[in-house]
């Protein structure tokens, strides 16, 4: 599509021919997203939509990191509740634990951060009691 319209073309008529070309050539077959369903068009239109997409496709954060933080440190309790075993809760709070350190000797921009180290044999306590419950549970 390098090529400039000849005077005396109508500009329909010369788009039109360099489509069909273009189609020939088989160049729409390469596209990301051929033969697949177009997205929903009734929700309502979102000046940002590509940014926004752009962002979820690249995995990128869009909240402070103090808020990324706090979501971080919940994702930490629910993979404690899917854990199976001791050394993986220990594993999971080491972590979330070093993060919320780090963050507390530094605070970062944003909101205030509101959280404070979890208490590892506290919760492992309370792991223990939960796995104990649903062990009952699922005892005939």
């Amino acid at each position: 599509m390098t090529e400039r319209k000849p005077p005396g073309v109508s500009f329909e008529s010369f788009v039109d021919k360099q489509i069909r070309e273009a189609a020939e050539r088989g160049e729409f077959r390469k596209l990301p997203g051929f033969g697949k369903p177009l997205d929903d068009d009734r929700a309502p239109y979102d000046e940002l939509w590509w940014i926004k997409g752009k962002l979820h496709r690249e995995g990128a954060s869009v909240l402070p990191p103090a808020l990324a933080l706090r979501k971080e440190a919940e994702d930490a309790r629910e993979a404690i509740g899917r854990a199976v075993s001791e050394a993986q809760v220990r594993r999971i709070l080491g972590e979330i634990n070093t993060k919320i350190a780090a963050a507390l000797a530094r605070p970062p921009a944003g909101p205030p951060l509101n959280l404070r180290p979890f208490d590892v044999e506290a919760t492992l306590r309370q792991w223990r009691a939960g796995r104990s419950r649903q062990d009952r549970r699922d005892t005939p």
